[in-house]
């Protein structure tokens, strides 16, 4: 499905990515994780386009670069980890505009519409909620908003960037379970950046361990969540620092 080839990013004389390759088959969800200023949020932008970089990516054989933006946006959907929201428009208005990439023009309707939008709604849990302000939605509210417009687009590939950075237990699991049942569907795939490694562990597929813009570790989640690779990239016992705050709860 995705193929990258030596992708790199540098600003000046500044390296962020240096020579990141992998591959992506559907029904994968892969993994990207490492220490701050590994380069994982620069690795999402790059691929989509948003960072300047050197090197290939393809979806599906065809060069990104060479993608229309409508093309792009029926094939590959982005997820940020926030959302700076300045505009009054309800749930469902937000959703809709996960449409756009299937219409004439942005402000015309087209077949199949309002049964994606519906469809949206629903997975998301906000089908009740779709007439409601997003200025008024909670951070967790307003991420399954987002969601919802990603899934509206009906992507094949998923790219997330912290998709639950900043909200509590109860929207984690949310939104993880509900990315996961999407994942599950036929031909489709999930990219995700993850700082929680018990998060990546949980659902991950694969995993993509980078560290100072490189690639470590390609594999398996076992390969990638070993002892030896993770000790030496976080400069810390892991699996002792994880074992510890488990312990605290089977104190309790």
């Amino acid at each position: 499905m995705l193929t990258v080839r030596n992708l790199s990013v540098s600003y000046g004389e500044l390296t962020i990515l240096n020579n990141v390759s992998f591959d992506l088959t559907p029904g994968e969800w892969l993994m990207i994780v490492g220490p701050n200023g590994a380069g994982k949020s620069t690795l999402i932008n790059a691929i989509v386009g948003g960072a300047p970089a050197r090197g290939s990516v393809r979806f599906e054989g065809r060069e990104i670069r060479s993608m229309k933006p409508q093309q792009i946006a029926r094939s590959i959907g982005v997820l940020a980890q926030s959302h700076a929201v300045g505009y009054s428009f309800s749930v469902e208005e937000v959703v809709r505009l996960g449409r756009y990439a299937y219409a004439p023009t942005i402000f015309s309707g087209h077949r199949g519409e309002e049964e994606a939008i519906r469809k949206a709604l629903e997975e998301t849990g906000l089908y009740e909620q779709r007439h409601q302000n997003v200025l008024t939605l909670s951070g967790g509210e307003l991420q399954r908003t987002f969601l919802a417009q990603t899934f509206c687009q009906d992507p094949r590939l998923l790219m997330l960037d912290e998709p639950t950075n900043h909200l509590d237990l109860v929207y984690q699991k949310q939104v993880f379970e509900l990315i996961q049942d999407w994942r599950r569907r036929e031909d489709r795939a999930v990219i995700s950046v993850v700082h929680d490694l018990s998060m990546a562990r949980a659902y991950g597929t694969r995993a993509l361990l980078l560290d100072h813009g490189q690639v470590v570790v390609d594999g398996t989640m076992a390969e990638v969540f070993s002892d030896e690779v993770l000790n030496r990239v976080y400069g810390m016992d892991v699996r002792a620092w994880m074992g510890r705050m488990l312990a605290q709860w089977k104190e309790a």
